[in-house]
């Protein structure tokens, strides 16, 4: 089984950002229209092989593929070095670590 070609895989990253900026877009008049523009990003991902970057996946859940925006439809938490994401649509928890920032030290 043959990879894409590079532009190819440049073509689908720059694909799966307009979609998700469409379903933030989307998302206030009709959350069905957001879903669909996250399962079409997800559909390129696959057939093209390339990673959904992290600002993207942290956008969906993984279970119902729900757009999710914080305060409406996501509960963000933090508890024991974790940050915790619940879907409002299904009631599914993300955990995600928490970052630390790291110090810049002067020398």
């Amino acid at each position: 089984m043959r990879s894409p070609p590079p532009h190819a895989k440049k073509i689908a990253r720059e694909r799966i950002a307009i979609l998700f900026a469409r379903a933030r877009e989307f998302y206030p008049e009709d959350p069905a229209i957001s879903r669909r523009c996250v399962a079409l990003a997800r559909k390129i991902a696959m057939r093209q092989r390339v990673r959904i970057e992290r600002r993207f996946r942290r956008q969906f859940c993984r279970h119902c593929y729900a757009f999710l925006v914080p305060g409406r439809n996501m509960r963000v938490r933090i508890h024991r070095g974790k940050v915790i994401v619940t879907c409002g649509e299904c009631g599914r928890q993300m955990r995600f670590p928490l970052e630390e920032r790291r110090e810049i030290r002067k020398e």
